[in-house]
């Protein structure tokens, strides 16, 4: 299917979240769409930084650290909107989204897109979403693992078995045969050896020093409610699909719900994107940094089409040589 008649046919936008980041991001969007270029210099000024430059030119570790890699990752993708919205504009094509989703981070984005928030509004909030996570992983460290080729019930033995009496919990259920697990680090280490010995075809470490989407992020969830509580919240314009149940949310009540523990739910991606299959999607677009979920997608229904920003004669970001090192 040609993005022609994607555009024509019924599409899901969906957005990626903390772990698409990378030195790069962004760089050749800004150079070539106007539209782009105005929203990493609008980031700048509503922080006072220049997140601009840790997006093109590093360094690596500054970028990777969760206070500045989520807000990092929100402009990367708001700039992407914008550059997709300027291209269709240019080529008279127009896109009616049957329904928007955002892989944990990317949900903020997601509202964006859906017209529920503004930038300038979640910015701040997602920049003090980083801040509260970083802070609880610096007071309750933990960590976080991918396993591959592990079914989900064998993996929850696992992590029950591993946890003893600590906190070990299924994260993301990223697509089938894809698994991310969350929590303390005794607990993660003893599962990681345990999985590979049930037969997980892979068990890979990531590199980020908080458990997301687990209960160590509880006080960082508690306070981020307040915070998200007062945001002033617009029906989206098509349905957002939830990350914890993969339902489409329609009324500001939902996505006040759905945010108030955004950070201690698990992420069930593979859900998400079933439900919006029934919906209607045939055709998805990922729009941000990388391609990360058009992967997961193909891995969850093999009969939908992908697209990313290069299918619109977008240029797409390569990661660089990191400058700051």
């Amino acid at each position: 299917m040609s993005v022609a008649e994607a555009l024509r046919g019924r599409v899901g936008l969906v957005f990626p979240g903390q772990g698409s980041q990378f030195v790069g991001m962004g760089k050749s969007l800004a150079e070539t769409s106007g539209a782009a270029r105005d929203v990493f210099a609008r980031a700048d000024q509503m922080l006072g930084v220049s997140l601009s430059g840790l997006c093109f030119e590093g360094p690596a570790a500054e970028l990777d650290d969760t206070y500045n890699s989520q807000a990092a990752i929100l402009t990367a993708s708001v700039a992407a909107l914008a550059a997709l919205g300027e291209r269709l504009n240019e080529t008279g094509q127009a896109m009616e989204p049957v329904g928007f989703a955002g892989h944990s981070l990317g949900e903020f984005t997601a509202l964006i897109a859906a017209g529920s928030l503004d930038f300038a509004t979640i910015l701040p909030a997602v920049r003090e979403r980083g801040r509260l996570m970083r802070e609880a992983g610096q007071q309750r460290p933990g960590g976080m693992a991918a396993v591959l080729g592990l079914d989900d019930d064998a993996l929850a033995d696992v992590c029950a078995e591993a946890a003893e009496g600590g906190i070990l919990v299924i994260a993301n259920a990223n697509c089938p045969g894809q698994t991310v697990i969350s929590g303390e680090i005794g607990p993660l280490e003893r599962a990681m050896a345990l999985a590979k010995a049930r037969g997980a075809k892979r068990v890979t470490r990531l590199g980020i020093s908080i458990a997301s989407h687990s209960p160590l992020m509880a006080d960082a969830s508690a306070q981020l409610a307040v915070r998200l509580a007062a945001l002033p919240l617009q029906p989206p314009s098509a349905p957002i699909f939830a990350n914890a149940t993969g339902l489409p949310l329609t009324t500001v009540a939902e996505l006040r719900d759905e945010l108030a523990r955004h950070v201690e739910r698990p992420v069930n991606w593979t859900s998400t994107i079933r439900e919006m299959v029934k919906a209607g999607a045939v055709s998805f677009v990922e729009v941000g940094p990388g391609q990360i979920l058009l992967g997961l997608i193909k891995r969850i229904d093999r009969d939908v089409n992908t697209f990313g920003l290069a299918d619109f004669g977008l240029p797409v970001d390569k990661p660089v040589a990191d400058r700051g090192n």
